[in-house]
């Protein structure tokens, strides 16, 4: 009943502190139902979203549903509104209802296109009017303030200022220095679970408010355990392709992951960072941003690739309903090993006793043929490694996750298969909240004497023995792991670059972490697996720095390495000359580093010898 209207007329009168020359008037819209306290019960005569409006700042309004419940004006034509005003309901709690309360604008009854335009930070004044000026240059026809989660929008008093007319998008309204991403859906109606997807209005404003992308499309949830914190993660899909923001991929599909546990809302994108420079071949796109849900603030959310087969994810063959003989059914085949395999309709346990979902081919498209193969392909994996798993991904996949010290890398590990090759690739690297010591179960991770995934780590199925084989019993994997660490550490894996990410990083969030606290009062409560309560934003960005400092040293002496910064040397090669090029186990890799992949190499010229870096 959120877009119920009631319409009655507006009665102008003199605003407390002035502005009244362009205070605007309208139509009064907003929730229908509200409530009378004095029996509990749903009215629609006693506390309306008239007494918004009413200029008696000892009326209000109070919503009888207690969350995404509004009241505003239609002002009958569009205007570019400039400066909004409130005063909270005179109780014991009003000056707190209103903070996180926002202000949209809108060209459809229904609001659907609606526009931010101005969100409350602080405390109201009761008996006062509060003043704000707005910063948007679109003209809006509708304009609403939302109460915030769980107020029942309980507001004594609104005010809205403008001039005719219907402006531009030159410059819109962000809530922070962060894009903010606002979502809208048909007829209020909220994501309720994975399966139902609810028509959207998808709206995303960036590069300080000079740059819009609105589309239609739908949302739903996504996720497993993330799904039972309070904040929802949400999966968003755009009816046609979009380019989104900075993002290499256009696509239909998005993630918004929710970081609730994780109180400094970075350790995903940290652990992107780490699989950079750790030369995955992909590592999934992810930025911070604010969410708004139907004009309700729900925090600092990861904006980031949905997992799927795409020129610009996951780079192999999407295969079809008629790939089902030949060369055309050997893929490509994205898997997720995952401990929550049992819960979805396309699965299978492996004969090592590994639980496996079938990401693509999705569930309603895959064929028994189809289902038949990667099942049988996984086990024949399985039993031999050696000649059917790429070391390389694996290696560097494996190697993101220990020094993350992630708890559940291999509780849920993302594989694929590319058509035509008889290898099992391993990544993108995902799922990050319990990271970077995060985790009351393995905290203090760096006191842990061996890998986390073999102490105390979360692993589906029989995955720890799987890992063993590679990591632990075999001699040649182990030289490999070697190598591409040593390769990492000479191309951007150090403290430095780390400490300086994290400080960075701190900055740009400070703004959104603000606002995101407000709204889940959570810095000294115990969330998830939290291991212990660092008490502010600050401290708890310290934990993951002292932690990344501390597990670079840890990770170098499990490998019986040992780090020098100065050991690469600048080398000049007289390519009229004939040189070599070796990789670090001597294996010869040609004669031209024109079409080496990026790494670190042994270059042979004469009699001279030395390690080069090749970008």
């Amino acid at each position: 009943m959120n877009f119920g209207r009631i319409l009655l007329s507006v009665i102008a009168f003199h605003s407390l502190e002035g502005f009244a020359d362009n205070r605007l008037t309208g139509t009064v819209i907003g929730t229908q139902e509200s409530v009378d306290y004095n029996t509990s019960a749903k009215s629609t005569t006693i506390n309306t979203c008239a007494d918004a409006f009413d200029g008696n700042l000892e009326t209000y309004f109070a919503s009888y549903d207690r969350s995404y419940t509004w009241a505003g004006l239609d002002l009958g034509s569009p205007h570019v509104i400039t400066r909004v005003a409130w005063s909270p309901r005179n109780d014991s709690h009003g000056e707190e209802r209103v903070v996180l309360g926002v202000f949209e604008g809108a060209n459809s009854p229904d609001f659907m296109d609606a526009l931010p335009i101005y969100i409350i930070t602080e405390k109201g004044k009761i008996g006062q009017m509060s003043y704000a000026d707005v910063n948007c240059s679109r003209g809006f026809r509708y304009v609403r303030y939302i109460g915030p989660s769980d107020a029942r929008c309980n507001i004594a008093e609104l005010e809205f200022y403008g001039e005719p007319g219907d402006g531009d998008d030159s410059h819109l309204y962000q809530l922070t220095n962060l894009p903010t991403v606002s979502i809208h859906t048909l007829n209020g109606e909220i994501p309720y679970d994975k399966e139902h997807e609810i028509v959207s209005q998808l709206t995303i404003i960036s590069d300080d408010g000079t740059k819009l992308l609105s589309e239609s499309g739908n949302t739903r949830e996504r996720g497993n355990a993330s799904r039972g914190f309070p904040k929802k993660p949400y999966r968003i899909k755009f009816d046609t392709k979009q380019n989104v923001l900075d993002a290499p991929a256009k696509a239909k599909k998005w993630t918004l992951i929710n970081n609730y546990g994780d109180k400094t809302l970075m350790r995903n994108l940290l652990a992107f960072e780490l699989s950079r420079k750790m030369g995955m071949p992909y590592t999934p796109y992810g930025t911070a941003v604010d969410v708004l849900l139907n004009g309700e603030y729900k925090g600092c959310y990861q904006l980031c690739d949905q997992i799927q087969i795409h020129k610009h994810r996951i780079n192999i063959t999407e295969m079809t309903k008629d790939d089902n003989e030949g060369e055309a059914l050997t893929g490509g085949y994205l898997i997720e090993v995952d401990a929550y395999a049992n819960q979805e309709k396309s699965w299978f346990n492996s004969n090592k006793g590994n639980p496996v979902t079938i990401k693509s081919p999705d569930e309603d498209d895959i064929t028994a043929q189809q289902k038949n193969y990667i099942k049988t392909f996984f086990n024949k994996m399985e039993n031999n490694w050696q000649t059917y798993l790429d070391t390389n991904t694996f290696l560097r996949h494996f190697l993101v996750g220990e020094l993350s010290g992630n708890t559940d890398t291999y509780w849920s590990v993302y594989m694929y298969k590319q058509r035509g090759e008889d290898l099992m690739y391993t990544g993108p690297v995902w799922d990050f909240d319990l990271a970077f010591d995060n985790d009351n179960r393995t905290y203090p991770l760096n006191s842990l004497r061996d890998y986390v995934y073999r102490t105390k780590g979360s692993c589906a199925g029989n995955m720890k023995s799987f890992v063993d084989n590679i990591v632990v019993n075999n001699a040649a994997a182990r030289q490999q792991m070697v190598e591409i660490w040593d390769e990492a550490r000479h191309t951007g894996l150090t403290e430095e670059n780390l400490v300086a990410w994290i400080d960075d990083m701190e900055t740009y969030l400070d703004q959104s972490q603000k606002l995101n606290f407000k709204r889940w009062n959570i810095m000294n409560q115990y969330v998830h697996q939290n291991p212990k309560l660092w008490g502010s934003y600050k401290a708890e960005v310290e934990n993951v720095r002292r932690y990344i400092k501390e597990r670079l040293a840890w990770m170098d002496k499990k490998l019986g390495y040992t780090y020098v910064p100065s050991a690469i040397a600048t080398v000049t090669v007289d390519f009229a000359q004939p040189y070599e090029v070796y990789s670090f186990s001597g294996q010869l890799c040609g004669h031209d580093m024109n079409s080496l992949k990026p790494g670190v190499y042994i270059v042979r010229q004469g009699q001279a010898a030395k390690k080069i870096v090749v970008r």
